[in-house]
């Protein structure tokens, strides 16, 4: 299981209502999306950062590794803000572009703190049952479950067969490396095409019987944990406007 499931699974408000956690994490992702990025991005992204390594319980080596990735389509997302095209020469650097580029930076990062606030704290199996009830179409839930198992699964097997190239000496070297490399995607590819055909055929073989009905255990929202989520919110959206 991957470490952010995990910490879900495990983590301080694994019982807590889901609709508690989508508010206040939503709550302050509509707040990055809305208020100007400075000092916005900094309030937003500071509150959540807060939650996360808080209450959430998630730890900042794990946090780390859950965001260097998404961080790293934040910094090449902004960085073709840094230049324009045109002029004396083809491409040159653009120093108006600066203020444009941090903004990006800084909402994207405060957005993607938020999300993973709620990604930390909620497992998907308490998620995708109460979307339904939410009006969302029984088949979109099936799939969104089933693409989320597979997910697991082809991990297992990713998993598997980088452990059998290493036993055979696979990534000694840049060439080894490449070759397996290329060899794992292949394998990966003909097993998650292989998985998708069973499960297409045990879904027809169900003869669509309607929706896979899960028990969820009995939670009720906290009152005091939204109320607190409001003021949390207004302070967050105050202090973004205090003019800097």
């Amino acid at each position: 299981m991957p470490a952010l499931d995990a910490v879900a699974c495990t983590g301080p408000w694994r019982h807590r209502h889901p609709g508690e956690k989508a508010v206040l994490a939503f709550g302050l992702l509509c707040c990055a999306v809305a208020v100007p990025p400075w000092p916005g991005a900094l309030v937003v992204g500071g509150t959540a950062l807060a939650l996360l390594l808080g209450p959430a319980g998630l730890g900042a080596r794990r946090l780390l590794r859950a965001a260097r990735g998404p961080l790293l389509f934040v910094v090449v997302g902004a960085l073709p803000l840094l230049f324009s095209v045109g002029g004396p020469t083809l491409v040159r650097l653009d120093p108006g572009g600066v203020g444009a580029a941090l903004a990006l930076a800084g909402r994207a990062t405060a957005a993607l703190l938020c999300l993973l606030l709620f990604a930390a704290t909620t497992p998907l199996a308490d998620t995708l049952p109460r979307l339904a009830r939410l009006g969302v179409p029984a088949a979109v839930v099936d799939v969104a479950g089933l693409v989320y198992r597979l997910l697991f699964l082809l991990l297992d097997r990713m998993a598997a067969v980088r452990a059998a190239q290493a036993g055979r000496l696979g990534f000694r070297s840049f060439r080894t490396t490449f070759r397996s490399v290329a060899g794992q995607a292949g394998a990966v590819f003909v097993s998650a095409f292989d998985r998708a055909r069973r499960m297409e055929q045990g879904l027809a073989l169900r003869g669509d019987p309607g929706s896979l009905r899960v028990q969820l255990p009995p939670q009720r929202l906290s009152r005091r944990f939204l109320a607190g989520t409001a003021v949390l919110l207004a302070a967050v959206v105050t202090l973004s406007l205090v003019p800097v």
